[in-house]
């Protein structure tokens, strides 16, 4: 394992960095956040990223106690990466980026991937309240755990059970409040986001 690079300063932001400045590091833990992920699917989620590269930094982060590797039990018997509670507390940290980058979006150039849930930050930071919210779009379906304090914060496909609330829109719509030009409660209100469900959270977006 090679040896951890650093800046070398006593300062919290540049011990910080030492950790996680490096590329691709801080959008590993975005899809970690979903809860126990196998190499593959990382992978596949990350775009760009080459597989010496993402095994590095799985590598760095489990050296530096900000992930873990496991094996599932039979009949999975595969090994995932996860986050640990130090890795979990960089939720702010990138919810603080993607509030600070919404300006830096624009339109969506022909060469941008994109992934469904990777509109689920945006959407974690306007809606208050707990409970499981399943939301849907042309390019797939995820869901997403409200106010929830461990484990997965949000993950791939159809809710797990009944959930609180269905929000249905579309990747323009998902964009413009990903770039902090649309709040949810308009988006409602205008009819570009559906809203059904009888929870708390449904009624309370339904009311505005």
């Amino acid at each position: 394992m090679s040896r951890r690079r650093s800046y070398d300063q006593y300062c919290s932001a540049a011990r910080a960095l030492d950790l996680v400045g490096d590329r691709w590091t801080l959008l590993i833990v975005r899809e970690l956040l979903a809860g126990p992920r196998r190499y593959t699917d990382l992978h596949a989620d990350l775009p760009g990223v080459s597989t010496d590269v993402l095994a590095s930094r799985l590598k760095d982060m489990e050296r530096d106690g900000l992930g873990t590797r496991r094996r599932l039990p039979p009949p999975g018997a595969a090994y995932v990466y996860e986050l640990t509670p130090r890795g979990r507390e960089l939720l702010p940290v990138l919810q603080a980026l993607s509030m600070w980058g919404q300006g830096e979006l624009g339109e969506r150039r022909p060469t941008d991937a994109l992934r469904a849930h990777w509109f689920a930050l945006p959407l974690l930071r306007s809606l208050e309240g707990e409970g499981l919210v399943e939301v849907r779009l042309e390019e797939g379906d995820f869901h997403l755990y409200v106010g929830a304090e461990d484990g997965p914060l949000y993950g791939d496909g159809r809710a797990p059970g009944e959930p609180d609330a269905r929000l249905a829109l579309d990747a323009e719509t998902g964009a413009a409040l990903a770039r902090g030009e649309l709040s949810l409660t308009d988006a409602v209100r205008q009819g570009r986001v559906a809203v059904t469900g009888e929870g708390t959270l449904a009624k309370v977006l339904r009311e505005g």
